[in-house]
Order: structure tokens, then C-alpha cells, then sequence
């Protein structure tokens, strides 16, 4: 069992509420506490929420700055089966939100079947989705640019995370977020994204063919470019061929960190009038 105690309470907390659970996946470079404003209005919308980290992930971010290798070697299968295993301890199936990284882990729990209806942001590519967006092959190459990455944890600078999360905010707000939010990332992601569609056995992959994925919503921001809206329009593509329902909701304006900014709540109430047509 690979959960810690405040993962397996909240998995108990949700199931002895009696309400449709709401498993939130961060991405790369944010812990699972970067997920509180959604998780407070899904709850007072009725909902019961739990915020798995990723494997060994400290719980604060002064923890993680303090201990950055912390997250060396995490891979995206590690992470996925790490979220499977606290959704199989739920009663009562979930809808699962994820953003980046944790949008593409969102759409490979869909295609195991463990989700009742999904929400993936800003997602992440996985094999199949061919476009590689100037934009985006920037915002990665602080990581791919050195191989000896592959194992190490990187943190970002505050110029490398102003162009890759925060280009659609100012100065302020874009300072004020770096402070709050990003500590280091595994490399090993965004190697496997990079090398998903020329490497058979890749980890970043999704069963987009699983007639049980249930209803997905991939919502994307028209200014993102860690994920641009060719990556989107690519994973949707592939998606929207699955018998379940498949939308693409593109928001004007808005960049990567348009979960956690000051505009979070405009998509939040887009994923919940998603979740509760289709729940």
C-alpha cells in the first residue's frame, strides 16, 4: 500500500459522507494543496473531495523546497497507479479532475474505467497526439534540454515559470504565484511525453477505446504554452471517437495557471455544470 495518512483519511472521510467523491490529480511542479479552492467549492456544491499527492510527495511546499529530491523518479505510470489504488478504495465511483500532467493521469484513469465522468486540463500529450508546439517544446526544454535530467527533480526559475504558466497574468500576480505555488518536478515525465510517439511502450499513454471511460471534458486555455490548444484539439481528436461523450471547451485569454490564479473559479463552474449534466 503506497498511501500515507492523510490520503487513506480523506479516502475514508468521502466514503462515510455519502456524497459523489471528486478525486482532484495536480501536474507536474504543484502539490496536491495547490488543488484547496476547487476542493472547498466542489464541497459546497455538495460534492466530497480528496487530493492524492504523487508518490512520496511532502505534504507543504516549504517542506518540498526544503527537500527538493524529493521528487526525483516519480514516472507517470508510478503516479497513475498511485491514483488507482485510492480510487479503488472509494465506495462509490468518482469524478476525476486533473490538470497538466495530472490531465493526461485523469484521461488514463478514464481509459481504465475508474472514472464516472472526467475533466482533464490543460492536459498533457500522450502517444497519438502528434502536434509539438514551439511554445511547448520550450516550456520543457529547461528539463529535456539535459538528459541527466531524466532522474532528477527541477525546479523552475521564476523567468522559466513566467513563460510557461504565467504568460497570460502581470507582473504581480505572475510574482505573487511563483511564490505560492511550483517546487521541483520529476523529469521523467516530460522525457516519456517527448518520446511517447516514437517509443512503443511508453508509460504516456491512454485507452481512449474503453467503452466504460464514461463522459470527458478537456478544457484548455487559449493562451497555454506548456499546452496548447493543437495539443488539445489533437487529444480530442483521438477522444471524441470513444462511445462516451467528449467535449473541448477552449477559455479565451487564459494561460497554464488558469487553475490556480485569481480566474480558477471561471473554470471550476465549467467543470461543474459539466460534472452535473452527465453524473
Amino acid at each position: 500500500m503506497s498511501l500515507n495518512a492523510r490520503e487513506q483519511q480523506e479516502i475514508d472521510r468521502a466514503n462515510a459522507s455519502g456524497h459523489k467523491p471528486v478525486v482532484f490529480v495536480h501536474g507536474l511542479w504543484m502539490l496536491a494543496s495547490s488543488w484547496q479552492p476547487w476542493r472547498a467549492f466542489f464541497e459546497e456544491n455538495g460534492y466530497t473531495t480528496l487530493a492524492p499527492g504523487w508518490p512520496d510527495d511532502p505534504e507543504t511546499v516549504a517542506e518540498a523546497r526544503m527537500n527538493p529530491d524529493a521528487f526525483a523518479g516519480k514516472s507517470v505510470g508510478q503516479v497513475t497507479d498511485h491514483m488507482a489504488e485510492a480510487i479503488t478504495g472509494l465506495q462509490r465511483q468518482p469524478v476525476v479532475i486533473g490538470h497538466s500532467f495530472g490531465g493526461l493521469i485523469t484521461q488514463q484513469l478514464a481509459g481504465r474505467g475508474l472514472a464516472a465522468v472526467s475533466v482533464a486540463i490543460d492536459s498533457a500529450p500522450f502517444r497519438g497526439v502528434l502536434p509539438l508546439p514551439v511554445s511547448a517544446l520550450r516550456s520543457a526544454l529547461p528539463v529535456i534540454g539535459n538528459p541527466a535530467n531524466y532522474r532528477r527533480a527541477v525546479a523552475l526559475t521564476y523567468s522559466q515559470f513566467r513563460y510557461s504558466f504565467a504568460n497570460a497574468l502581470d507582473e504581480i500576480e505572475a510574482k505573487r504565484l511563483y511564490e505560492t505555488y511550483p517546487v521541483a518536478g520529476s523529469g521523467i515525465p516530460l522525457f516519456q511525453a517527448a518520446t511517447a510517439n516514437i517509443n512503443p511502450a511508453t508509460e504516456a499513454k491512454v485507452d481512449t477505446a474503453n467503452p466504460r471511460r464514461g463522459p470527458l471534458l478537456l478544457i484548455t486555455g487559449e493562451r497555454d504554452h506548456i499546452a496548447p490548444h493543437a495539443i488539445a484539439a489533437a487529444s480530442y481528436r483521438k477522444q471524441k471517437r470513444n462511445p462516451g461523450i467528449t467535449e473541448l471547451q477552449e477559455i479565451p485569454g487564459r494561460g497554464h495557471s488558469l487553475v490556480f490564479d485569481s480566474g480558477w473559479q471561471e473554470v471550476a463552474q465549467i467543470a461543474l455544470a459539466f460534472i452535473k449534466q452527465h453524473v
